[in-house]
């Protein structure tokens, strides 16, 4: 059932109108994260064309609004994994979006001569290119095993995307994060005929990673140097050419006792290695996991894991104690806290990028009833983290209706995205940080994170 909230209304108009207050930010950044916040609606006609080039993997969690059952149209296999929108009345520059399926959003993808176009309650907003098929996608594991479901790529294909453990130990006892679907999206996707495993196995993981190399090694000509600008003028047929990847991501569920006889520690540690080893400094390689301590830590450098992702999901101490109850309970938001800023002293603190989800603030029935008081509070923990040199980086939440609070409530208000993108973007350039490492060029028409807009504020990288 969709949510109220979400109906169609005078969004496009709504986002023009907040654009004069926050004229300083990028209107494409308005508009991306309008589009993740409320999700897309697609055409038959449109689902039939993505259906042809790079579609969703569900790398992690559904990151949609509808659970797959309502999905009439069949989306959860033909809808693209992201989007790219360019010129249009507004004059587009290139904006690399997440899909986020909504049958009910005002924002709808149709072919019109051709090519597929975005409208906003009817009203033209932007040309759309898709992704093509990966060609390595379409070689298959030794084992037979699917390479988008081992290695799949997103961030216009940056990023190689491992999800090695697809469910999390804290679901099942009440102490799940709040706004989290991996579980839930795990089980959907099974019933609906994906071949998820809920554990990769380190072998699967190298041979897919071998095959990515491989192809890209011998197929240059097909990708753009990761970092380059597209050339939005040379796609052909509505297809932008990907990224050679490079960087990956490790992470999946948290491992609360033992998972195979391992530690979460452990468990993850065995992936980097294995990689670096094989691959050593071909990627740049991510860790998304608990915060841990120090010695901890330190292993997942030693393996040759170069960014670590501790991330504290809200910051205002009770929500985080309401909203991530099993972290809560079992380390603790002051500990959490205390192993971030930790944690930089082994990787560096550029090096360190906890997420939080952008938005979550606002959740009923524990969170903030005003746009005024949400920011207030994640800019407390901005400025506590980015003047220790350490830049935390956010999703745009969307409510997913498999979790707890995504049942029965819409998204955070449009202001509140806008304000935490000015507030992101004026706390990094207030403690003058670099860029942060593992994401790509920053700025509008190059950024390439693409499920929220804080890569898109950042000033660009000369050329």
């Amino acid at each position: 059932m969709q949510h109220p909230a979400l109906a169609a209304g005078p969004a496009h108009e709504a986002v023009l109108r907040l654009h004069e207050q926050y004229a300083d930010l990028p209107l494409e950044a308005l508009f991306k994260e309008d589009l993740l916040r409320r999700g897309i609606a697609f055409t038959d006609a449109a689902l039939r064309w993505s259906a042809r080039h790079k579609t969703k993997a569900y790398f992690i969690f559904s990151f949609d609004l509808v659970p797959v059952s309502d999905m009439a149209q069949g989306e959860n296999l033909r809808a693209p994994e992201e989007i790219a929108l360019v010129g249009g009345p507004l004059g587009f520059r290139r904006t690399i979006v997440s899909v986020r399926v909504n049958p009910a959003s005002p924002y709808h993808v149709d072919v019109e001569n051709e090519r597929l176009r975005l409208r906003c309650n009817g009203e033209p907003l932007a040309d759309v290119l898709v992704g093509p098929y990966p060609g390595h996608y379409a070689a298959p594991l030794p084992n037979g095993k699917a390479m988008n479901e081992v290695a799949p790529t997103i961030e216009w294909g940056y990023l190689l995307y491992l999800t090695v453990f697809r469910q999390c130990q804290y679901f099942g006892t009440d102490e799940e994060c709040q706004f989290c679907d991996i579980n839930e999206n795990f089980r959907q996707q099974v019933k609906a005929g994906r071949p998820y495993q809920t554990v990769k196995s380190v072998e699967d993981v190298l041979a897919a990673l071998e095959i990515v190399a491989a192809h890209e090694d011998a197929n240059r000509a097909e990708y753009l140097p990761a970092g380059a600008a597209h050339d939005v003028h040379a796609s052909r047929d509505g297809v932008l050419p990907l990224l050679r990847s490079h960087a990956y991501t490790i992470t999946g569920g948290s491992v609360t006792g033992k998972l195979r006889g391992q530690s979460e520690i452990e468990f993850y540690c065995q992936y980097a290695a294995a990689i670096e080893t094989k691959f050593p400094g071909r990627w740049i390689g991510k860790m998304v996991v608990q915060a841990h301590e120090a010695a901890d830590v330190q292993r997942f450098k030693d393996a040759g894991i170069r960014v670590y992702h501790p991330n504290y999901e809200v910051w205002d101490a009770e929500l985080f104690d309401k909203i991530c109850p099993g972290k809560a309970r079992t380390i603790g938001r002051d500990h959490w806290v205390r192993r971030i800023l930790e944690a930089a002293k082994v990787f560096g603190p550029a090096y360190v990028i906890p997420n939080f989800v952008g938005g979550v603030e606002m959740a009923q029935p524990y969170g903030f009833d005003t746009v005024e008081g949400a920011l207030a509070s994640t800019a407390q923990g901005l400025e506590f983290f980015m003047s220790q040199g350490v830049s935390p980086r956010f999703t745009t939440w969307c409510p997913e209706p498999l979790s707890v609070l995504g049942r029965d409530q819409g998204p955070a208000p449009l202001e509140y995205h806008a304000g935490l993108l000015r507030l992101w973007r004026d706390s990094h350039r207030k403690h003058r940080l670099p860029v942060p490492p593992g994401y790509g060029d920053p700025g509008p028409g190059r950024a390439v994170f693409s499920v929220s807009a804080f890569m898109d504020v950042l000033e660009p990288t000369p050329a």
